[in-house]
């Protein structure tokens, strides 16, 4: 039996990372996943891989020499740190799930499973899309195939883990304060996120709302962008919103199309391998039910009381399920 190649992952102890490890474990990956610590992880620290023990390596050139490809889901400064350790490792394919190789002139952006054609291998680095752009690309593409979408506008919802375990840390310490009436800490959100709805952030914020949109919109526009000699699916308006939940994204879809199509048959459409319906007789999907799920869940699919032609949709997926499966199947792609 031939020896498996070796892939690392950076910032294995980070949420993103831990599903990773999970899905490279259960999947049956055909690569051996190196587990190289991030900032905040202590090199030497023993873990699993699924049973299996594993040891985390340090971030090092030595580490990161002589790899297939290097997955980044750590924070913005060990990958920032990874790439120019990498510098002199033009064979190893770099993976990147935090945006920071995105800038780069050889980078292409990746959502294995929203594409429809196989990719060219010739890209050194491969970013992987927002998870929402993903989600929402998947879902208009599979609409937009059989019935043509005229215009549509989009509501999401941003869960705290879009920033990671600091983000889930903080809005549990702002809910705990507020029921116990003590100062809120807002190191990431410069705002109170607890029990509250923002459509933008503190100016002292880190990370700016509008910046996570941007990213989302422009990915997106990629992601439905023309395909072979078909047109493209019409770009929605997006609103993002920071809601008041740990994990996993949510949507609200206002869809018009080019007709009035009904109900069963967009229903029977949709349905995909990875886009599962729920029907009116079934009760409408959530973030926290989709926890562990791949691809997205459509429910609450209502016509629009006042335009014929329009119907309301309500999505959810698991921004960290969804980012790991399109990482890995891109691993797979260089195994």
């Amino acid at each position: 039996m031939a020896e498996r190649s070796t892939v690392a992952l950076v910032g294995s102890d980070s949420l993103l990372g831990r599903e990773i490890r999970d899905i490279a474990a259960t999947a049956g990956a055909p690569f051996a996943l190196r587990l190289i610590a991030g900032d905040q992880e202590e090199a030497g620290t023993l873990t699993r891989i699924g049973d299996e023990p594993a040891t985390v390596a340090d971030l090092t050139a030595l580490n990161l020499s002589g790899l297939r490809a290097v997955l980044l889901a750590g924070t913005p400064e060990a990958s920032r740190k990874t790439l120019e350790l990498l510098d002199d490792e033009p064979d190893t394919t770099i993976i990147d799930l935090t945006s920071s190789a995105e800038d780069l002139p050889d980078s292409r952006l990746r959502a294995p499973m929203v594409e429809e054609e196989e990719q060219p291998g010739e890209a050194h680095v491969h970013v992987i899309a927002h998870p929402a752009a993903i989600a929402l690309a998947l879902f208009l593409r599979r609409l937009h195939s059989r019935d043509p979408i005229a215009r549509s506008v989009i509501q999401i919802f941003a869960p705290a883990s879009e920033h990671g375990a600091k983000g889930v840390e903080e809005l549990q310490q702002q809910t705990v304060s507020l029921l116990s009436f003590k100062p809120l800490p807002k190191n990431v959100f410069d705002s109170q996120a607890g029990f509250n709805l923002l459509a933008q952030y503190g100016q002292d914020a880190p990370v700016k709302l509008e910046d996570t949109e941007l990213r989302i919109e422009r990915h997106l526009a990629s992601l439905l962008s023309l395909v072979g000699d078909g047109e493209g699916v019409p770009m929605p308006s997006l609103r993002l919103v920071q809601a008041p939940v740990f994990h996993g994204y949510s949507f609200s879809a206002w869809v018009q199309f080019d007709g009035s199509p009904e109900l069963d048959a967009i229903e029977s459409s949709l349905a995909t391998a990875n886009i599962e319906v729920r029907g009116a007789e079934f009760e409408p999907p959530n973030n926290v039910g989709q926890a562990g799920q791949t691809g997205i869940t459509v429910g609450a699919i209502t016509p629009d009381r006042n335009d014929a032609e329009a119907v309301w949709f309500w999505l959810v997926a698991d921004n960290f399920r969804v980012a790991a499966d399109n990482a890995v199947a891109v691993a797979r792609e260089f195994a």
